[in-house]
């Protein structure tokens, strides 16, 4: 876990030192701007103090992308990788920093699967480049087209939500299928997590060769991937049909466009604010109820194993069917005829908790800083963005103090390595006596 940390800060540092360089820029650049755009890119949130397309040069943005690559891939994947080039062999405390950051129960078999984890990304980012090169490549010629292919296709797929065409994000592209499907198809993608795509192809193989009816694909997927590709639809769809609705007679929002981009324009809006950024309608002119649902699902955030931010799809999901258990006067917490370990629980209450509280310490925080007059909407979809490292603002990012722009930092930073990862860093280890004693127990008043 300390590694992990320290390996996300220093990255953080050497990408604010690169990004205040002048070759880096077209006009100076203070470092604290620096250092926030090293911070978001890393941590693939998308907040910005400034407006990359008009800030850096062509050097500024190949540093954005390497970062923003990094901060998708992670640091332990990127190192691996490395290794992997020169042919330095990967030791047995190298392999177990492997293991707990993907979560795996045994040593065997990481490197192989960092390897595919990394195939895999670059194939799907080199897809991504492709379909947006239909779009890029006619409007702004072969090199720069395929060069604004590549960093949106990178940055998509990485769920950082920044882009370099301007300062509107993919706002002139609101009517543009290509954009549009391109962008949902690589954040949904990424947002599934790694595991979940192997799990799922390892499936197809095995009915590809006859080796499992068709009519089992989804029945014999593990738990964690039918957890996590149920709660991504029913998120997607339940998103969807609330902008469509509350959004629909908007002016600023989807009130001007005809029925089919409603559809098209509500659809990412949903997707995206699982953690990805880019958005096609204006953040700030959507009405409170939508920005405070919008804040539930960036809270929310995507799957575990990927790029994705938040406490996870799958978190929220074991912790509603612990209630419901709860509720029904059962002892364990069942899903499609498997018990969900204690321990299990446990942790996802102490992430969402964790999570929560960050969440409101740096929203009373921010609130406290800054002048009266901000909405307090608007501050929540902030940090709500910044926990669960989406990107998507209500215009306010430049505006605030240094001091609220270094909450946002902390906060992009926790939401990137997740709440649970600082809590195990500074809990220290478990005390021998804790496993042999056993104390008492007495009942409370709750509720």
């Amino acid at each position: 876990m300390g590694i992990l940390a320290v390996g996300f800060l220093g990255v953080i540092l050497l990408g604010g030192i690169l990004l205040w360089l002048p070759i880096c820029n077209r006009e100076p650049i203070a470092f604290i701007d620096a250092l926030f755009t090293s911070v978001t890119s890393v941590c693939v949130t998308g907040l910005v103090t400034i407006t990359p397309a008009v800030q850096f040069t062509v050097w500024g943005q190949l540093v954005l992308l390497v970062l923003i690559q990094i901060g998708g891939l992670g640091v332990i994947a990127c190192v691996t990788a490395f290794f992997l080039i020169i042919r330095r062999k990967i030791t047995v405390k190298e392999r177990i920093v492997i293991r707990e950051t993907y979560n795996m129960d045994t040593l065997g078999g990481m490197v192989n699967m960092v390897r595919r984890v990394i195939l895999g990304v670059l194939v799907v980012e080199g897809a991504g480049a492709l379909l947006y090169a239909f779009q890029f490549v006619p409007e702004f010629g072969v090199i720069k087209g395929s060069w604004y292919s590549v960093f949106h296709a990178v940055s998509a797929f990485c769920n950082a939500g920044i882009d370099i065409l301007g300062g509107s994000s993919l706002s002139v592209y609101v009517a543009n299928p290509i954009i549009n499907i391109t962008t949902i198809l690589l954040i949904i993608l990424s947002g599934m997590g790694f595991m979940v795509w192997f799990d799922v192809i390892g499936n197809g193989k095995k009915i590809l060769h006859k080796e499992l009816p068709r009519r089992w694909w989804f029945t014999r997927l593990k738990l964690q991937s039918k957890l996590a590709i149920i709660m991504t639809v029913i998120l997607l769809l339940v998103g969807t049909v609330f902008i469509f609705a509350v959004e629909y007679h908007n002016p600023e929002t989807l009130g001007n466009l005809p029925l089919g981009q409603k559809i098209m324009a509500s659809i990412f809006q949903s997707v995206t604010n699982r953690t990805a950024g880019f958005c096609t309608i204006s953040q700030s002119g959507l009405y409170e109820e939508s920005k405070l649902f919008n804040s539930i699902l960036m809270f929310i955030g995507g799957s575990p194993g990927g790029t994705a931010g938040g406490v996870k799809t799958t978190t929220v999901m074991m912790l509603t069917l612990a209630c419901l258990t709860f509720v029904r006067g059962g002892n364990d917490t069942e899903c499609f005829g498997k018990k969900i370990s204690t321990d299990n629980i446990r942790t996802g209450f102490c992430v969402v908790a964790a999570a929560f509280a960050v969440f409101i310490v740096g929203t009373l925080a921010i609130l406290v800083i800054e002048p009266d007059g901000i909405p307090m909407i608007n501050v929540i979809y902030e940090t709500a963005s910044a926990i669960g490292t989406v990107g998507l603002t209500a215009d306010l990012t430049p505006h605030l103090s240094r001091a609220s722009q270094c909450v946002l930092m902390v906060m992009m930073y926790v939401g990137r390595l997740g709440p649970m990862t600082l809590v195990l860093l500074f809990a220290g280890k478990k005390h021998p006596r804790d496993k042999i004693r056993r104390l008492p127990e007495e009942r409370i008043m709750v509720g």
